[in-house]
C-alpha cells in the first residue's frame, strides 16, 4: 500500500471520527450525565491503542516526536476544555451545548491535516511513525480534556448536592 493511500485513509477515518464525536456530543447534551465514570472512561478505552506500539514496531515514533506530540496534544486540549461546560437543568447535570465546540473540533482536525501534510512532505516522516505520533497527540489531547470535564462535573455535582441539602 502506498504512503498516499495510507494518508488518505487516515484523513477519511478522522473525518468519520469527527462526525461521530459531534453526533454523540449533541446527543449527550439532551440527557443528563449519568455519572463521573461516563466522563473518564473514553481515555481508558483509547489507551488500548498503545498496544500498537508493541505489536507494530514500525509505528513507534522517536522520543523527540513523542514529546512534540504530547505538547501539541495538551495545548489543543485547552480549547476542548474551554468549550466543555456543565449546567444544572431540572435538578440534574447536563453537558452544555456549544456551537464553538464543533468549530474548535473542525479547526483541530484542519490543523492536524496541515501538520500531517507538512511532516510527510518537508520532514519525510514515515507514514507509520506519523500514525503513531498522531495517536499520541490525540490521546494527549483527550486525557486532559476528560480530566478537565471530570473536574467541572465534580464542581457542579457538589453545588447540586448543596442545593438539594438546602431545599430538603
Amino acid at each position: 500500500m502506498s504512503e498516499n493511500t495510507i494518508i488518505l485513509g487516515s484523513v477519511i477515518i478522522s473525518l468519520f471520527m469527527v462526525a461521530i464525536v459531534n453526533f454523540f456530543r449533541l446527543k449527550n447534551t439532551k440527557k443528563p450525565v449519568k455519572n463521573a465514570k461516563s466522563i473518564i472512561i473514553p481515555p481508558f478505552g483509547m489507551a488500548m491503542g498503545f498496544s500498537m506500539f508493541i505489536f507494530a514496531p514500525a509505528l513507534r515514533p522517536t522520543w523527540t516526536e513523542i514529546i512534540y506530540a504530547v505538547i501539541a496534544g495538551v495545548l489543543c486540549s485547552v480549547f476542548l476544555i474551554k468549550t466543555s461546560k456543565f449546567e444544572v437543568r431540572e435538578n440534574q447535570i447536563y453537558l452544555q451545548r456549544s456551537k464553538l465546540f464543533f468549530i474548535v473540533l473542525i479547526g483541530l482536525v484542519l490543523i492536524r491535516y496541515l501538520a500531517k501534510f507538512i511532516l510527510s512532505t518537508s520532514y519525510q516522516l514515515d507514514a507509520g511513525e506519523m500514525s503513531g505520533m498522531f495517536f499520541i497527540l490525540a490521546f494527549s489531547m483527550i486525557l486532559p480534556w476528560r480530566i478537565g470535564m471530570l473536574i467541572g462535573y465534580k464542581k457542579i455535582e457538589k453545588q447540586l448536592q448543596s442545593m438539594r441539602a438546602v431545599n430538603a
